[in-house]
């Protein structure tokens, strides 16, 4: 029997149904690893560690997931019937460490490793017919991946709370991602409106009921690169009473516009965020669950172009809608970080219009098809007029001059299929587009039929969106494709960061205060030194620089900057929480039944409970009384509920804490009074 180790266990039925077809002499086993089986340990092992799971000499230590001794006990037996091994798991670093890691903790000596960047027959044929051994330089880029982030994480959060006496977390790349937040806030905060003014004039068009427009050119002599407003109104109202003037200059030239590139990860969280509404974490569940059963290609990657191999499809697609495609496929830039070598994220089977088994996929596998053919058709070309008027008469002396600027389509090539996409953020000039200046000679005499006066405010930077965050992380190199995701779950379930008017991202009183205590503080905190420790782990993956190096570098500004703070910032002294009831010290229970919360250090004698929130106590919960009452003591009773693993459901006696323990089932609504307790 032959054995193949995948991630997910989505994937393993089509590939089960795929290797019978391809080898159907062959027996094969396909299994699932669900995702890593190790990890570092979450507590100390041994005296000659610098911090929780690496060694002295930066060598991570690994143990077993509670999960994965339960998966390494299951792979274990199927590993021992197996003539063959292998290790199938995904195409990128992430995929490339489980491999090794299922290696090491099974014991394969030999095992084969295969990845495939589409659940298909073509591409599972391909990647069997090219077996290799692990990538040991991709191995240890994620793996120093996973050592700067702890390190970080260890040194910097427990001195976070030494500081300020809250529970801070902080992360290499996530505390980044916040204070990118929080400095647009302040630049919304800080901004200043400015009013000025401009003036607009109306023309009538070469048709009947067509109008254009031209723009009094303030930058002509009446404001600088220093002061670019002007906020003269009584200029401005007569600069709007002109009428007549002369075509200083007229041209036309033709212009193209490309498609948009197929996606890539990055694009893909913002399209489907402008276009569809779905959270980033949203988007990547919903494209691995895509992946998985065959429909699209690796959803991890930043390359935003098709394969040369894709191109006869999208010429047969094309051709049955109607459409025209370029000659030579069509490239886009894939940037200077870009690290992975799969193409970007298109259909496997161009030809099929809907895939998913629910709404969100199929929207979403289509805003992908759509996408990554439109890449490849003919460009949309335009006919472009400019313009520039000057006025006849002078006003208070200066000649003044208008500008205008439209264009008219001719062939709309891509838009065709893709004229009403909403997935990228709107960037084109509105007037240009619907400015229809008909055919004027130099010299020539035109009327205005209107001048309006423009009053104009300068607006405040906005607050970003989740898909425009990305965009900006993307642009300062702050982490990677495949961790956006992660990076937004993170904060926000730290209530680092929260949403307004439920589109735009807004920060929270506990990021603030993450970031007042990080920035101009600790060296990993500078963008650019973020940046370069991102180019540096891919250049592990590269073998131009070492895992060791790497790290050390990290460390020793991490250490540096710890000791420094520990010797500037005196401790802040705990804050003490009074119990309600008995006035007594609460104190904090990290790990109770249901969660953190704070307990009466009085107790036994008090034994007042209180939520966590934030790391400090919450309110009490109030406890609703109903008209039910108890059959032992008269007593209201409490329906008292929770919904999931370990949930419950009955109604019990609001005296309990005076020592009624009686408690019956919930039955439709009501208590069950024959199955008192």
């Amino acid at each position: 029997m032959k054995l193949m180790i995948v991630e997910s266990p989505g994937k393993t039925k089509k590939l089960q149904e795929l290797l019978s077809e391809i080898r159907p002499s062959e027996t094969w086993r396909v299994v699932a690893s669900v995702g890593h089986v190790r990890d570092l340990p979450s507590t100390g092992q041994g005296d000659g560690e610098i911090t929780t799971g690496v060694r002295a000499d930066f060598t991570p230590i690994y143990e077993l997931t509670e999960r994965g001794r339960e998966v390494v006990t299951r792979l274990q037996r199927d590993v021992a019937r197996a003539d063959e091994v292998y290790l199938a798991t995904d195409p990128d670093r992430e995929g490339e460490s489980i491999s090794w890691h299922l290696k090491d903790a099974l014991g394969l000596k030999n095992p084969i490793r295969i990845a495939f960047g589409e659940i298909t027959e073509a591409k599972v044929r391909e990647a069997l017919a090219a077996p290799r051994r692990i990538d040991m330089r991709r191995v240890s880029a994620q793996e120093a991946r996973r050592v700067v982030d702890r390190l970080v994480g260890y040194l910097v959060s427990p001195e976070l709370k030494r500081q300020t006496g809250v529970k801070l977390s902080a992360g290499r790349v996530q505390s980044v991602a916040v204070y990118v937040v929080a400095v647009r806030e302040r630049e919304i905060k800080n901004f200043k409106v400015t009013n000025h003014f401009g003036v607009r004039l109306t023309f009538a068009g070469a048709k009947i009921g067509e109008q254009w427009c031209a723009e009094w050119l303030t930058g002509e002599g009446f404001t600088t690169s220093d002061n670019p407003y002007f906020m003269d109104r009584g200029f401005a109202e007569k600069v709007a009473q002109v009428r007549q003037v002369m075509v200083l200059s007229y041209d036309e030239s033709p212009a193209s516009r490309n498609p948009p590139a197929p996606f890539k990860t990055t694009t893909l969280q913002k399209a489907a965020s402008n276009a569809l509404g779905f959270d980033p974490d949203e988007t990547m569940k919903i494209a691995q669950n895509l992946y998985e059963k065959g429909h699209i290609s690796y959803h991890r990657t930043d390359n935003p172009n098709v394969s040369e191999e894709a191109m006869p499809d999208i010429r047969a697609v094309a051709k049955k809608l109607g459409l025209e495609v370029v000659e030579k496929r069509r490239n886009f830039s894939a940037g200077d970080d870009a690290q992975e070598g799969h193409p970007g994220i298109t259909p496997t089977h161009w030809d099929v219009e809907s895939a998913g088994d629910n709404d969100a996929e199929k929207a979403l596998y289509k805003l992908i098809r759509i996408r990554a053919i439109a890449s490849q058709l003919l460009a949309a070309r335009y006919k472009v007029s400019t313009v520039v008027l000057e006025t006849l008469e002078p006003v208070d002396g200066k000649l003044l001059r208008f500008g205008a600027k439209g264009r008219t389509l001719i062939d709309p090539g891509w838009l065709q299929l893709l004229s009403t996409d909403t997935a990228d953020d709107a960037d084109e000039d509105e007037t240009e587009t619907v400015n229809s200046i008909p055919t004027l000679a130099d010299g020539e005499r035109v009327f205005a039929s209107t001048g309006e006066l423009q009053e104009k405010k300068t607006k405040a930077p906005s607050r970003f969106t989740k898909a425009s965050l990305i965009g900006a992380l993307e642009a300062a190199g702050i982490g990677r494709p495949s961790t956006y995701a992660a990076i937004w779950a993170n904060i926000c379930a730290r209530e680092y960061v929260g949403m307004a008017d439920k589109r735009f991202i807004k920060m929270l009183p506990t990021g603030d205060l993450l970031v007042s205590r990080l920035e101009d503080e600790w060296g990993f905190m500078d963008m650019g030194f973020t940046r370069g420790m991102e180019s540096e782990l891919d250049g592990v993956a590269t073998g131009s620089k070492t895992f060791k190096e790497v790290i050390e570098k990290m460390y020793v500004s991490l250490a540096a900057d710890l000791q420094r703070q520990q010797s500037a910032v005196p401790t802040k002294a705990p804050e003490v929480f009074p119990c309600p009831d008995c006035n007594k010290p609460l104190r904090y229970v990290a790990k109770g039944a249901h969660g953190p919360f704070w307990g009466c250090t009085g107790y036994p004698d008090c034994s007042t409970s209180l939520p966590d929130v934030r790391g400090k106590p919450g309110a009490r919960k109030k406890v609703e009384l109903t008209n039910f009452l108890c059959e032992k003591c008269s007593k209201p009773l409490v329906h008292r509920q929770k919904k999931g693993k370990g949930g419950y459901d009955f109604w019990g006696c609001s005296g309990f804490s005076d020592g009624c323990k009686e408690s019956y089932k919930n039955v439709k609504g009501a208590p069950d009074y024959s199955s008192a307790k």
